[in-house]
């Protein structure tokens, strides 16, 4: 009725109304009730074609993920100052997500996309688990994988934390994670298909005996839960993209090895020559209070 009251229904009768089929909101009564009420209309899945216009990112937008950034940088450290032996996994998470939402003196936070994710010790060979009330063990891994958020526009990042000593095994994992990460940020440019940096990526862990089949990377900026990714490129070898300057990725360099697990990534603008990661936190496996 509204569109009509501002006649905007005979404007689009020639041609074709897109619409967001796969949209998480938008139901098959939704569908029906719409295409009953507008018969003039020819309607048409666009599926995606937002997304897609998004992959590159404006000045404003950018500027909000810079925010976001910071945002994420002191969750991260909440979730350091929280790592200890003996901690619970819900407190940790509720750490995160204070300072999630609590943000920087100059600006909040908004609530994320996804809620902070918490692998821990052997079920850290499992991606995208959250928390329990279960203690910290001494010596085990935890695997953190937050976003900062600002305006809708997101920042992830991973790290993975062991208070204490970390076993050998990971220890290697970790570090032929964080080569295989620093090979794939230095490949990053303008004009590269994002199969060519599956590639190196794959050739980088494969020289230390690793192999990884799921995607590298995807490409971030607003988002809405259930999930921060834009749906749209895929780093893998199947991919036909190519990278272009101003486009947002979260390039993850996920391990999920049998009863451990490694994570290291990093959220990325693709430059005029290069790449900015929109955080400098430090990387490796990082030690906190035992």
């Amino acid at each position: 009725a509204e569109l009509r009251r501002r006649d905007l229904v005979g404007a689009a009768a020639a041609g074709r109304v897109g619409l967001e089929m796969d949209s998480y909101c938008f139901s098959p009564r939704a569908y029906l009730a719409l295409a009953g009420a507008l018969p003039e209309w020819t309607l048409a899945d666009s599926f995606e074609l937002v997304n897609w216009v998004r992959a590159v990112k404006s000045p404003a937008e950018l500027a909000l993920m810079r925010r976001a950034a910071a945002i994420t940088g002191s969750a991260m450290a909440a979730a350091v100052g929280a790592v200890r032996a003996g901690a619970r996994q819900c407190d940790v998470a509720a750490a995160i997500s204070h300072a999630q939402i609590t943000g920087t003196e100059e600006f909040g936070g908004d609530y994320p996309a996804i809620v902070p994710l918490l692998p821990t010790g052997p079920a850290a060979d499992s991606p995208h688990l959250t928390w329990t009330d279960q203690r910290l063990r001494r010596d085990e891994a935890v695997v953190v994988e937050l976003a900062g958020t600002c305006r809708r526009y997101h920042v992830p990042l991973s790290r993975t934390f062991v208070p204490g000593r970390p076993p050998e095994e990971l220890a290697r994992l970790a570090g032929a994670t964080g080569e295989g990460l620093e090979a794939v940020l230095g490949a990053v440019r303008p004009g590269v298909p994002v199969r060519d940096l599956a590639a190196i990526w794959k050739r980088s862990i494969a020289r230390h005996g690793y192999e990884k089949e799921s995607r590298l990377g995807y490409p971030v900026g607003i988002g809405y839960p259930p999930d921060w990714g834009e749906r749209t490129i895929s780093i893998r070898a199947e991919d036909d993209s190519v990278l272009a300057g101003n486009m947002t990725f979260h390039l993850l360099c996920g391990m999920w090895m049998h009863g451990y697990g490694y994570e290291l990534s990093e959220s990325i603008r693709v430059t005029a020559t290069g790449v900015e990661t929109f955080t400098s936190y430090r990387r490796g496996l990082l030690a906190t209070g035992g």
